[in-house]
């Protein structure tokens, strides 16, 4: 933050300076055109200024919600794997182990996805799995096969918790520092630029600068709804959770 401060105080100084400096040399002429030279030029770089922090406000986004939502796929099939790995141990236990995975997916769907909006994951959802690794890690196995089971369930389990912590950051995620404001800030020195530069727009003229104060703060609002992958207009939603709900149900019971 202050480093940016420090460059808008530098350029400007730097325009301070070159001001004395070519009026002392008596180079140039004095510019008081709303068109001309200096107006047009200060502002195609406000408009490439507004639309290179516009772009960014998001493509940012945007792209982070759209791994986000393919990231808590991944994670359900870590979760549907893992429900099927559990089918060769001993039915009592794979039983409990199901039903443990089953009340896992409802608990993110029901509970924890509205707090992801906030930028966090419930801390219960962790100790469920935690207790769930604890419970296979702890049981007893005589056979090969129940010996292998075991061994594949605790690897998707694994996989499974990488792609909650890979889900956590994803609802930490944020467009970078200050981009919303200076492209709120630029927005707004676009619209009332023409004025600055001593324009004057009255009647018709009048109608081409509302439209596009209307069409910036749109786009604007726009940018700000969909700042967080799981909230606003982009939201992700928990269909990848109740969509594995539903394959569970379809999965055959264990032996």
């Amino acid at each position: 933050m202050l480093a940016g401060v420090l460059a808008a105080v530098a350029a400007v100084g730097l325009v301070a300076l070159a001001v004395v400096l070519f009026r002392t040399l008596g180079r140039g002429t004095d510019d008081r055109d709303p068109g001309g030279a200096s107006a047009g030029h200060a502002g195609s770089m406000l408009s490439s200024l507004f639309l290179l922090v516009f772009a960014i406000a998001i493509v940012v986004p945007w792209t982070s919600a759209d791994a986000a939502r393919q990231n808590t796929y991944m994670e359900t099939q870590a979760l549907v794997e893992t429900y099927w790995a559990a089918a060769p141990l001993p039915v009592p236990d794979a039983d409990q182990l199901r039903e443990g995975l089953r009340e896992y997916a409802r608990y993110v769907v029901d509970d924890e996805w509205p707090l992801m909006a906030a930028g966090r994951l419930g801390p219960e959802g962790t100790d469920r799995l935690e207790s769930l690794r604890a419970y296979v890690a702890e049981l007893p196995v005589t056979t090969d096969e129940a010996r292998d089971a075991k061994s594949t369930v605790l690897d998707r389990m694994a996989d499974l918790f990488a792609a909650r912590r890979q889900r956590a950051a994803d609802a930490g995620t944020a467009p970078p520092p200050g981009v919303l404001l200076l492209t709120v800030v630029t927005g707004v020195l676009v619209i009332v630029f023409p004025f600055l530069a001593g324009a004057r727009p009255r009647g018709f003229a009048l109608i081409p600068v509302t439209a596009m104060a209307v069409l910036l703060g749109v786009g604007v609002y726009l940018a700000w709804n969909i700042a967080h992958p799981f909230s606003g207009g982009l939201a992700v939603k928990p269909d990848a959770f109740v969509s594995a709900l539903h394959e569970f149900q379809r999965i055959p019971e264990g032996r």
